[in-house]
């Protein structure tokens, strides 16, 4: 590698745009808001509760319907539903003896489309 490409990520100047630094400052949301989206990634991160979704972005399905899709117990994909609830990502209603899951809103659906879409695009 040449030394050009090591430090490519580096600015080799020291100037700071003091405008645009006051600019972007007031538009950032507070740590509150900015720790809960950093959760809400990171229920995105993880591959079990993705496979849900994907699941849930198809159609509204029971615990029982979801565990058969994705071989796992319905133990195991009650917990992942949990934390999937309780972050507001998917929402429940339930039907004599059995509970019915899908995504809380459009919002969920249009951030799981949108990550379908960006993979998707040739670099």
């Amino acid at each position: 590698m040449q030394e050009s490409e090591k430090n490519v990520d580096i600015c080799e100047s020291d100037v700071v745009h003091e405008s645009v630094v006051a600019s972007v400052r007031a538009a950032l949301p507070d740590e509150d808001t900015l720790a809960d989206v950093a959760e809400l990634f990171k229920v995105f991160g993880d591959s079990t509760r993705t496979r849900i979704l994907s699941a849930l972005f198809e159609a509204e399905l029971c615990v029982c319907d979801i565990a058969s899709l994705l071989g796992m117990t319905k133990s195991a994909v009650s917990h992942q539903l949990r934390i999937l609830r309780q972050t507001k990502v998917v929402k429940n209603r339930k039907q004599g003896k059995e509970v019915y899951y899908s995504l809380d809103d459009d919002h969920i659906s249009r951030i799981y489309k949108m990550a379908l879409e960006h993979l998707a695009e040739e670099k």
